[in-house]
């Protein structure tokens, strides 16, 4: 390399050499205060394993028992005629309770969907179809509001008071056994989450899968300790039952009247809010709080709600923005924090997405730029420098909990979907990372919008495929 050369090149490498140290010290800090926060889950959740109250109990026989009173099931849905159908035929058939009515939304500009319905309702008595008035997309939770202002008139109809309000989405498969326990659950709870177990898809096994590695490690760990430390629990939005005295109090404290509107029609996740609202024993006088229902079947199935989740880039990216705007962003305006230290907790857990999405970015900027000062030194171009003592430690420790945490995933995720499994959960570890930088980016700018008085839209994932399809119906979708 010539003198010239040489004279600005090693600038750039200093310089260069600087700014790695920098992003050390500052994701090292945030990676080891982030592996301090997971291994004190982790340590939760193996006390619970060890003392067996993190186990998931098993069904002597199917519960397929009448439901003790009647429960509403809200299926609102936007664009979803290719889902929509198969989703009401199965569960329909799969929940044969008398008590059931199924309540399923749609827009009056989106015929297809409405027709869908009635196809896939067959004739069933205890299928209402409600057309939005207002054109599509809105928000879910005006869309869920929809469809309460419906079951209340019912009830005024018939004198007939629900119990309960279930949610679920077009997309979706339930497990037969889910409806007779939620319905148990609600004795003692005034909300019911049962775990999400995403479907695999041979088609995306790399961004599509990646959802079945954060569910399966949130649903078998994470949400059990919650549960356990008496936590908040968030709505996940399917398989979530909330009890209907409950609904009128947050329809009480939203709007000043219990007839009022119980979903946020300004939230991106009024699902995630209302489990909040309503999650933790205690939040108001007589509040029984929230209970995760983790039980396997006697077949041994988990009892889940079942689905295919976004296979590309772009969809991925647009859902999981929609979930970081909402948990994140509209969670702090509308939920606030709290004095309780375990609350304080899990709330700070739920809004870190930006923060992680941040140090993620640092962390990967990182390899490239070691990357690059490493070439400098094979090439002689820049010897390489030495790093502080205390950068080599915490290098060593965020190494170790990375290995830690993909062992735990690779282990909750195998035990769930196989070990065929387990490997691919831990490679798929990078691209659920970089899912997450892209879609926080995406949503730090929407939530920006929305501070400038644009209105919150129904920005949903439309879907081609839904789990009781057989292969064959899904080909000719797609053709």
């Amino acid at each position: 390399m010539g003198v010239a050369a040489q004279g600005l090149v090693v600038p750039l490498f200093t310089l260069l050499e600087g700014v790695r140290l920098e992003l050390l010290l500052f994701a090292g800090f945030w990676f080891v205060l982030g592996a301090l926060d997971e291994l004190l889950v982790d340590l939760a959740w193996f006390w619970l394993v060890l003392t067996g109250k993190a186990r998931s109990p098993r069904l002597t026989e199917p519960a397929r028992a009448e439901l003790s009173a009647p429960i509403a099931l809200f299926v609102p849905a936007w664009r979803e005629a290719k889902v929509i159908a198969p989703m009401l035929r199965a569960t329909l058939a799969r929940w044969p309770h008398r008590n059931l009515r199924v309540y399923a939304g749609c827009y009056v500009n989106d015929p297809e969907t409405r027709a869908a319905m009635e196809a896939g309702g067959g004739g069933d008595p205890r299928l209402t179809i409600v057309v939005n008035e207002i054109p599509g997309p809105t928000t879910k939770g005006q869309c869920l509001n929809r469809l309460y202002r419906a079951m209340q008139e019912d009830e005024a109809r018939t004198g007939t008071r629900f119990r309960a309000v279930l949610l679920h989405d077009a997309e979706d498969l339930v497990h037969p056994d889910a409806l007779t326990l939620i319905d148990r659950a609600l004795d003692d709870a005034d909300f019911v989450q049962i775990p999400v177990r995403p479907e695999l898809r041979d088609d995306s096994p790399w961004i599509g899968n990646h959802y079945a590695d954060e569910f399966t490690d949130a649903h078998a760990r994470e949400m059990v300790v919650r549960d356990r430390l008496g936590a908040g629990l968030p709505a996940a939005g399917v398989g979530c039952a909330f009890g209907r005295d409950a609904l009128e109090h947050v329809a009480q404290r939203r709007s000043g009247d219990r007839l009022g509107e119980p979903f946020d029609p300004a939230a991106m996740t009024e699902d995630y809010e209302l489990g909040m609202l309503i999650g933790r024993r205690g939040n108001w006088p007589g509040c029984k709080g929230g209970r995760f229902l983790r039980v396997r079947a006697s077949d041994g199935s988990l009892v889940a709600t079942r689905a295919y989740f976004p296979g590309t880039l772009a969809t991925s990216v647009r859902q999981k923005a929609r979930w970081v705007h909402g948990i994140a962003f509209d969670g702090w305006d509308q939920l606030g924090w709290s004095a309780r230290p375990v609350e304080l907790w899990m709330r700070l857990r739920d809004r870190r997405g930006p923060l992680v999405a941040l140090v993620l970015a640092a962390g990967y900027l990182l390899v490239v730029l070691t990357g690059i000062l490493w070439l400098a030194d094979v090439m002689g171009w820049h010897p390489a420098g030495r790093l502080p003592v205390l950068v080599y430690w915490v290098l060593i420790a965020t190494t170790a909990t990375f290995a830690w945490r993909a062992v735990v995933r690779a282990v909750v995720v195998g035990r769930e979907y196989g070990c065929g499994e387990a490997l691919p959960a831990v490679l798929r570890i990078p691209v659920g990372n970089v899912i997450a930088i892209i879609a926080t980016r995406v949503a730090v700018f929407r939530y920006i919008k929305t501070l400038r008085g644009e209105p919150a839209r129904w920005d949903k994932t439309e879907h081609d495929r839904h789990p009781h399809l057989e292969p064959q119906q899904i080909e000719r979708q797609a053709a």
